[in-house]
């Protein structure tokens, strides 16, 4: 519900406040008295594209502020999804600054126009007999059937498994696909795979493997060292053992001399324990030590078998190629299985296209019975207002494939004539004839679902008397339980309203300036007299617009 509405330096508006209340609300006005300009103002909050030429002074900025009640719109959500902080009144605003640059706010927080669009479009509906399209939309007429069918619930679970459908058709394709690939590259996947796999490779073994190669092309040099070094230990006049020997057995006499010897001699006698475990090891090592050109050459050759898959694969650790050879296993593993998983995925699909076309034969049969309901009310509405003939003829046709909204097409088609030829709305009925329908779906739609705040700007453009009073009636029905705006120009629609603004223009300082002023009792008989007869306002005038307002 639309509380109050603020504009600030907009075309012939320099400065108006005004506050609303629920039910249903005129606003008249001489021609050019500026209700286009108040309309205008209104749009740029809906997220309408705003230019330069729209501010009055253009070296100060324009500013258009709303205040809604959204408190029974059920937009929490909306707004998380927007990242927006929810207010039971919502504050939008907008600025036009000299510059041109237009900014958008939403409860102070910056908005783009395309999510002020999105949240506008919930909480007002401006409808005038130039803009129908929505009426012609198959989606907006899918949307009156739905609610006199109450498939709100049906065609949430419908939307959920219509995209469960599509994602397990996605994945069947992204299967097939990669079957089609892997077919081609399976054989030499495969010997790849075999390949390392024959290999059997290690992780620290090339390490090994290059130190047992630097023994085997060593042999005769290490053998050298070897003998060397043993006869450094052994040699009985300059060894090693014999000098270390000869020194621990002078140490031992000392220490028998005196006490402090003795640590000489341990140490020494240690060291000759030592040294001794060393050459008995070099003994094991030239002796376990012999030229094996067999295993010179294995060595080589799985060197050779190493550095071929480096070079193949393109990489320089063993670590790597076991890395390849878990890839490719799992590659080949897939393309062996994926006819399995083929299988598996379109049994899925299967059962989620029985459980969808279940869900979409329920709407179906929901909406089929509420046509016939839909066809009467709008026809018995449109009788009152001017259209005796008017006849509709709605059918759903079932089809294979899966919308966002179920499985029909839906044939819309009207005929304003008796015997007339039924044809789509678009083709079948004018503008003003567009405008009336539009009234009694709008009417219609106040009895099942909640509608946004709704202003009828000049619908009743060329009708008469008599259905000027019916239009009256129904829009004030529909303000019963919605908020409902009229720019009009009939005094007996203006005399249907709860509440009366007038747009008017004055002029200060031999500048024009639009306002608009809500009328008190009195001020509404003069009003709609004007309305009635003209400017000068006659007795009779008078007399038949206090009827009008009685």
């Amino acid at each position: 519900m639309l509380t109050s509405l603020s504009i600030k330096n907009y075309a012939l508006i320099d400065s108006l406040q005004v506050d609303f209340n629920n039910g249903f609300t005129i606003i008249t006005g001489e021609t050019g008295a500026g209700k286009s300009i108040l309309l205008g103002g209104l749009s740029l909050i809906l997220g309408k594209r705003a230019d330069l030429s729209s501010l009055r002074n253009k070296e100060s900025k324009c500013i258009i502020e709303a205040n809604f009640d959204v408190t029974n719109y059920n937009l929490e959500r909306f707004f998380k999804t927007q990242e927006l902080d929810f207010e039971p009144q919502t504050i939008i605003r907008r600025e036009i600054l000299p510059s041109g640059k237009s900014r958008a706010f939403v409860n102070d927080s910056p908005v783009n126009l395309s999510s002020l669009q999105l949240l506008c479009n919930r909480l007002v509906d401006i409808h005038s007999q130039n803009e129908t399209l929505q009426l012609v939309d198959d989606g907006f007429q899918f949307q009156v059937i739905d609610a006199l069918a109450n498939t709100h619930k049906d065609l949430k679970t419908y939307s959920k498994k219509r995209h469960e459908y599509k994602t397990l058709n996605k994945a069947l394709g992204q299967l097939v696909a990669f079957q089609v690939d892997a077919i081609k590259e399976h054989d030499y996947n495969l010997f790849l795979l075999n390949e390392l796999t024959e290999a059997k490779l290690k992780t620290d073994e090339l390490k090994s493997l290059e130190e047992e190669l630097e023994t085997l092309s060593n042999i005769d040099a290490i053998q050298e060292k070897l003998t060397t070094s043993n006869q450094l230990f052994s040699d009985e006049q300059i060894g090693i053992l014999s000098g270390l020997t000869e020194l621990k057995n002078t140490l031992k006499q000392l220490s028998g001399i005196s006490n402090k010897y003795n640590d000489l001699f341990a140490r020494t006698n240690s060291s000759l324990i030592e040294l001794d475990d060393v050459y008995s090891e070099l003994e094991r090592c030239q002796e376990d030590l012999e030229a094996d050109p067999n295993r010179l050459a294995e060595v080589n050759g799985r060197f050779t078998i190493i550095n071929n898959l480096f070079q193949k694969h393109v990489v320089n650790s063993i670590q790597d190629l076991i890395i390849i050879q878990e890839e490719l296993s799992s590659k080949v593993s897939a393309t062996q299985n994926v006819d399995s998983d083929i299988n598996n995925k379109k049994l899925e699909i299967a059962k989620t296209q029985q459980e969808l076309d279940a869900i979409a034969h329920v709407i179906h049969n929901k909406r089929n019975k509420a046509i016939p309901n839909l066809k009467s009310k709008l026809e018995a509405i449109l009788i009152q207002l001017g259209m005796p003939n008017a006849q509709f003829n709605i059918s759903l046709n079932l089809t294979p494939s899966y919308f966002f909204n179920g499985k029909e097409e839906l044939n819309f088609l009207f005929s304003a004539n008796k015997g007339g030829e039924f044809k789509a709305l678009k083709k079948a009925a004018s503008g003003g004839e567009l405008s009336r329908i539009m009234l009694a779906i709008k009417s219609i739609l106040t009895q099942y679902i909640k509608l946004p705040t709704i202003m009828f700007d000049e619908i009743d453009t060329g009708v008469s008397g008599e259905i000027s009073n019916k239009m009256a009636d129904i829009m004030a029905s529909m303000s019963k339980t919605m908020q409902v705006f009229s720019i009009t120009h009939l005094p007996q629609i203006a005399a249907k309203g709860h509440t009366h603004f007038k747009v008017y223009k004055e002029e200060v300082n031999e500048i024009t300036t639009t306002n608009l002023v809500k009328l008190n009792h009195d001020e509404r008989i003069v009003e709609i007299a004007q309305m009635l007869g003209g400017i000068e306002v006659t007795n009779s005038a008078m007399a038949h617009a206090k009827e009008l307002l009685n």
